[in-house]
């Protein structure tokens, strides 16, 4: 189903390890940071939606790579959806995080290490990734390699370089985004944009009010507490009442083709010309 080369993966207890490995910039403790807040997140709840949204209109054949997947919480919203999603990560936490929701396509490799042949993949997903990569057009381009003609591209990123705070720093980010700059190096890399949007729209002055001004003020923050506080709000509170009507307002938007201007995070649909 998958067109991965067997003679380089070890299968154990249901995930297929890479003999090969390589460097990533991502905290050792970043999967199980995430893995605790996940679930009961409505940040993470809603970019689930925004990406199955896209993944309904572009995925080929039902099939996705979900490059760079930490947890599964992604593959896991994808595959409740109907699309088979296969979870490529490096971290064995986050692997076994996947494995405990479910998934049962698991690939314990960076994606440099994979070996996949040119033109064998219909459709990759990369969200929230390329910002951990230093090199993000080289990655870019290789992602392009594998995928077949018209074969899709759907990613997630962080927007705006003003809202740099030491949350980025400390999860191994090298940049933030802005829609045109990720457009230019799609273009550059071989791609068309079909699809292109901020998510998040009333995420900015929030970020850079809490994570930014602190960050410039050296203001230190038990970041785990401070980000379970944030992923969560009260299902009976007005807060959440408000929130729903914002992120279902987004939905709409993205259900429409209608692109919404500004936001905390980037998310584009693309396809190999």
């Amino acid at each position: 189903m998958f067109p991965f080369n067997k003679a380089n993966l070890i299968e154990k207890e249901g995930i297929l390890f890479n003999k090969k490995t390589g460097e990533i910039s991502y905290p050792l403790d970043g999967n199980n940071a995430c893995f605790n807040i996940e679930d009961e997140s409505w940040w993470f709840k809603h970019r689930n939606n925004c990406i199955i949204n896209l993944a309904k209109k572009y995925v080929k054949d039902n099939l996705i790579l979900d490059i760079g997947g930490g947890n599964g919480y992604v593959s896991k919203g994808l595959q409740d959806n109907g699309i088979q999603s296969c979870l490529i990560e490096p971290g064995v936490q986050g692997c076994l995080n996947a494995k405990k929701r479910g998934l049962t396509d698991i690939v314990c490799s960076d994606f440099e290490n994979l070996d996949l042949d040119d033109n064998s993949v219909s459709a990759v997903g990369i969200f929230d990734v390329i910002e951990h990569i230093e090199d993000d057009l080289t990655f870019l381009k290789k992602i392009n390699k594998i995928l077949i003609e018209n074969g899709n591209l759907i990613l997630t990123v962080p927007a705006y370089k003003i809202l740099w705070s030491n949350e980025d720093s400390e999860a191994g980010h090298y940049r933030r985004y802005t829609i045109k700059e990720l457009k230019n190096k799609l273009n550059e890399s071989g791609f068309k944009i079909v699809y292109s949007t901020y998510i998040f729209s009333f995420l900015i002055l929030p970020i850079f009010l809490f994570r930014t001004i602190p960050s410039i003020l050296k203001i230190k923050k038990n970041t785990l507490k401070q980000a379970k506080k944030e992923h969560s709000v009260n299902e009976k509170s007005i807060t959440n009442k408000l929130l729903n009507i914002l992120l279902n307002n987004e939905i709409t938007k993205i259900n429409k083709n209608k692109t919404i201007p500004f936001g905390g995070s980037c998310l584009i649909a693309a396809i190999k010309e």
